[in-house]
Parts: structure tokens; C-alpha cells; sequence
């Protein structure tokens, strides 16, 4: 069955900044739990709603995989790497900083909210040079399956990172099940419900709940609920 460590979604830190309402699985910014620093080489799981018109503004990343994932609204990026884009639900957005970059984004729509997870991992690699990649994928490609949108590699389906980690999506019916088997024996999964609830590895797990998952080589899913969605993030424990 291996080990389960339960982030429920009411333990997650809370920062109210008026036009961000971010939700923290781990550690960031003004929020400090020492037993909620990070998994394995997953560092940051923030889960953000911003308002219309309003954004981060330039600020500067180096040594971090940083990975953006829409889930309604558009966001817009820019970057000190020339780079000046908008994604949407459907795509995936990394940024290796590596040596150092500088960025910034904002909501895109002056009249609607734009909601996105945004998930730091450490790289296996430090001091490389700055790289943006952005892909759409066919959200079809999920329903009732797991769908690859990160991976190590740079010819496989989604983006790439510097790290030997794998992130999964997948969209489901009610009482669907399904299997989920790590490509590396050391590495962890963390679990996070998008959506909706499921029975992760006999654990049920309900909108915006988390859990690391560790000294396991399956993963059993089934969906509880109709339009359940899930995310799914192997990384190495380090």
C-alpha cells in the first residue's frame, strides 16, 4: 500500500491580498510550516485565483523548474527572455530559470478572474541557461486516462523539465478506476484533486486535498464523483 501523507484542502496556508487569493501546500512567502516544506523535490503547489486586470509584476527566478497550469481563465506571461504569451486551460507553461531570469504575469481578461497552479520543483541540474516552453494539449486525451503533460524528456507528449519527474492529468466519470505505476521505484507521487473526489490507494481525497504518496509501485485510483479531475506528480524524493 505503501505510505500516505494527507494535506487535507483546510490545511493549506492562506494569503488574501485582495486581487490574489493563493492557497499554499507548502511553505511560501509568509506562510512557514516546518513539517510543510516540501515533497521530495516538489517545493511549491500554489493554487491562485487572481483578479481582472491585475498580476504579479517583473520578479526574478534562478535553479527552479517552474511549471503554470491553467484552469479557467488566461493568463499572460512575460519574460526577460523575450517571451510574451497567453495560456489558457488546455495548456501547460514551464520556465527552467537555471541562471536567472526575470518575469512577470498578469490576468489577461479585464472582466474575468484567471485561476492557476503554479508548481516549483527542483531541478537535478543547477546553473543551466533559461528556457520557456508552452504546449496545448487535447483535454480529450484525459477523459477516464491519465495524460503526460511534464517529463524529463523533450520528445514526449508535454513539456520538459530538468528533473526526473512525470506529471499526469487526468479527467474522469464517477466510479471509474484506473492504475498509476511510478517510472522510478525511488521516486513519490503527490496527489492533488483538481476536482470533484477520489479514492487514491484506498485514501478518499476531496476538492483541493493533497497527499503524498511514497514506498509504493502502484497507485489505484477510482473516481467518486462525475467531471472528477486529478493531478498526479511523480518526483524523486530527495
Amino acid at each position: 500500500m505503501g505510505q500516505i501523507l494527507l494535506h487535507p484542502c483546510s490545511s493549506r496556508g492562506h494569503a488574501d491580498h485582495g486581487w490574489l487569493q493563493s492557497r499554499h501546500s507548502f511553505s511560501f512567502a509568509s506562510y512557514f510550516n516546518p513539517q510543510r516544506i516540501r515533497f521530495g523535490a516538489l517545493r511549491v503547489l500554489n493554487d491562485d485565483r487572481v483578479a481582472p486586470g491585475m498580476g504579479f509584476g517583473e520578479h526574478p527566478h534562478d535553479n527552479m523548474e517552474i511549471i503554470s497550469i491553467p484552469l479557467s481563465g488566461a493568463l499572460e506571461h512575460r519574460d526577460s527572455m523575450g517571451n510574451r504569451t497567453v495560456i489558457r486551460r488546455g495548456d501547460i507553461q514551464v520556465m527552467s530559470a537555471g541562471t536567472g531570469v526575470r518575469h512577470s504575469e498578469y490576468n489577461h481578461s479585464p472582466t474575468e478572474p484567471v485561476e492557476f497552479l503554479q508548481i516549483w520543483v527542483f531541478p537535478d541540474t543547477r546553473n543551466v541557461p533559461p528556457r520557456y516552453g508552452q504546449v496545448t494539449l487535447d483535454e480529450l486525451d484525459r477523459r477516464n486516462r491519465l495524460q503526460q503533460v511534464v517529463s524529463p524528456d523533450p520528445d514526449a507528449e508535454g513539456v520538459w523539465i530538468h528533473q526526473s519527474a512525470w506529471f499526469h492529468l487526468g479527467n474522469f466519470d464517477k466510479n471509474i478506476e484506473t492504475t498509476f505505476v511510478p517510472r522510478q521505484t525511488n521516486n513519490g507521487v503527490y496527489a492533488f484533486v483538481i476536482r470533484g473526489e477520489f479514492n487514491v490507494t484506498d485514501t478518499r481525497l476531496f476538492e483541493r486535498d493533497g497527499a503524498g504518496i511514497t514506498e509504493t509501485d502502484t497507485i489505484r485510483l477510482q473516481s467518486l464523483s462525475n467531471d472528477a479531475e486529478i493531478l498526479l506528480m511523480e518526483v524523486p524524493m530527495l
